[in-house]
């Protein structure tokens, strides 16, 4: 049975929180390599210690249920970056346990890392879903609420199970950054309606789409994860877009006024069998 109330009253307390579905438990890691170190191991040791690092890290790469990939970072902020996508964050434990027996992490030191989960966010759906319901006198938080918000996003994520369960992109390079929705004294996007928020942030992916074809976007959650709202993965073979894509959103209403950016890293992808390599100072090679 229904909890019914009148539909003005339960209108006005809508829920503020956009509904969410939430895909593959990801985790970020930054490394420096300690170069003098690694030079001063006899050759025979340094090739010992990658043959035992390759099929690990290669394992890694073709997981069924959630891979992994490297990169060679460019400048100051680290060397290496590893990408890892799982189902869980036991698993997520479990990868980070499994490089660090390798003889090879005596030679890299963590810079930071970011833990996160591959999320989509519903702000299309989610005013005509609470208002439907608000119409059919279902009370907002109610059993019969929670129900049919749970029903629904089941639904979603399995019409979206492609998107939040990815294989990561076989692109030449990687760029990922930390984000957050501005909370400051004069804008505050969580003060906003969510019929405006909605609003901003379908012409906010109205600029993401033109440069479909060019470049794969992934936005992760971490809001009580990691020290950022969100992350972003964007994987191009031409880097430049990277700075037109940013640039251009730059101007966007929601980006202008409410966005604000961490640290930006950009890497080469690096497949694990050129790790050796890598190493021994090679730019690795564009194909995956």
């Amino acid at each position: 049975m229904a909890t019914t109330r009148p539909v003005q009253s339960a209108a006005a307390e809508i829920p503020a929180v956009p509904l969410t579905v939430e895909g593959y438990s990801t985790l970020h890691q930054m490394m420096r390599f300690r170069w003098s170190a690694w030079r001063g191991l006899r050759e025979s040791e340094r090739k010992e210690i990658v043959s035992e690092a390759v099929p690990v890290m290669a394992a890694m790469e073709q997981n069924a249920h959630g891979q992994s990939a490297f990169f060679s970072l460019l400048g100051h902020k680290g060397d290496l970056m590893f990408l890892h996508f799982r189902e869980s964050f036991d698993d997520l434990n479990r990868t980070e346990l499994q490089l660090a027996k390798l003889r090879l992490s005596e030679y890299w030191e963590p810079t930071t890392s970011y833990l996160s989960v591959i999320e989509l966010g519903l702000y299309d759906s989610t005013t005509k879903i609470y208002k439907a319901l608000v119409e059919r006198g279902i009370e907002p938080h109610s059993a019969e609420w929670n129900r049919e918000i749970s029903e629904t996003l089941a639904r979603q994520k399995e019409a979206m199970r492609p998107r939040l369960f990815p294989a990561i992109p076989a692109h030449r390079y990687a760029c990922f950054y930390p984000m957050d929705r501005r909370r400051g004294e004069d804008q505050n996007w969580y003060t906003l309606p969510i019929e405006e928020r909605a609003r901003q942030m379908g012409e906010h992916g109205l600029v993401g789409r033109r440069y479909a074809g060019e470049v794969r976007q992934i936005i992760t959650g971490s809001i009580g994860f990691d020290d950022w709202e969100w992350g972003v993965d964007l994987f191009a073979d031409n880097p430049l877009v990277f700075k037109k894509l940013i640039y251009e959103m730059r101007f966007d209403h929601v980006s202008a006024v409410y966005a604000l950016f961490g640290q930006f890293y950009v890497g080469l992808r690096c497949p694990a069998e050129q790790i050796g390599s890598l190493l021994e100072g090679e730019l690795p090679a564009s194909s995956v």
